[in-house]
């Protein structure tokens, strides 16, 4: 018998008060069988087992976007995820608010191949992959200022993930960076790169993951004004030299 994800209902409600539906519970499943199914071919994950894939895709991912008081939920949102790789944290957020529109952003072509071909597997209409490096995607009017919440897991240094982002989001969008260890060193450099961004910090919220008691941070910046042409910078330049 192929494994399935464990459901866990009674730890949404405690951890970040709020439970998925049946139907978000048949996605998320629907999407778990279909990665094991293609990671035979191209590597998209060492996440496998169904109760670390929970935790560290499902559970990870969620809880970096539901119960904020400067998401609005039930409006259309442009939400782009850089970096997005086998699809997280962007599809099983998409799958929890499919009224919003993603753009899922990484620079391997094989794995936004395989992220789109989930994208139609999962019928996530108003959404696409789409292949290109943020260094220079966020220089293209198409997308630069476009987007009310930008997702990005941990890349490097905070500063490095804000420059990536802020360029993509427009006057009032929200930047999530999802992060491990959190110091007070980090947060001062990342409030003086985001005032050369143009944005400010809003939150950083702690928390356990729910089975193994990892650590995990998020982090919440507002882009406020305009961020300079500059940003950002060459490709490679924003991880060997942060701001």
């Amino acid at each position: 018998m192929k494994n399935q994800l464990p459901i866990f209902a009674k730890i949404w409600e405690q951890e970040i008060n709020w439970k998925p539906t049946e139907k978000h519970l048949d996605q998320w499943e629907e999407l778990y069988q279909e990665i094991i199914l293609i990671n035979n071919q191209v590597n998209l994950t060492r996440i496998v087992k169904p109760e670390e894939f929970w935790e560290k895709h499902l559970w990870d991912s969620i809880a970096g976007v539901v119960g904020l008081p400067f998401f609005q939920y039930s409006r259309k949102m442009k939400v782009i995820d850089i970096g997005t790789g086998g699809g997280f944290p962007g599809l099983p957020i998409n799958i929890v608010f499919p009224i919003w529109d993603f753009t899922l952003l990484d620079s391997r072509r094989k794995k936004i191949e395989v992220v789109n071909f989930l994208l139609k597997i999962l019928e996530l209409e108003n959404s696409w992959a789409l292949t290109g490096r943020a260094e220079k995607i966020a220089h293209d009017s198409r997308f630069r200022g476009k987007y009310d919440i930008a997702l990005i897991r941990a890349v490097g240094e905070s500063s490095t993930c804000s420059e990536y982002i802020l360029p993509f989001l427009n006057i009032g969008g929200i930047g999530v960076l999802y992060r491990g260890n959190w110091s007070i060193q980090e947060e001062q450099l990342l409030k003086v790169a985001l005032k050369r961004l143009g944005g400010k910090l809003i939150l950083v919220k702690e928390s356990k993951t729910p089975l193994t008691k990892s650590v995990r941070h998020f982090v919440y910046v507002q882009k406020t004004h305009l961020t300079p042409k500059c940003f950002p910078r060459d490709i490679g330049v924003p991880k060997s030299n942060p701001l």
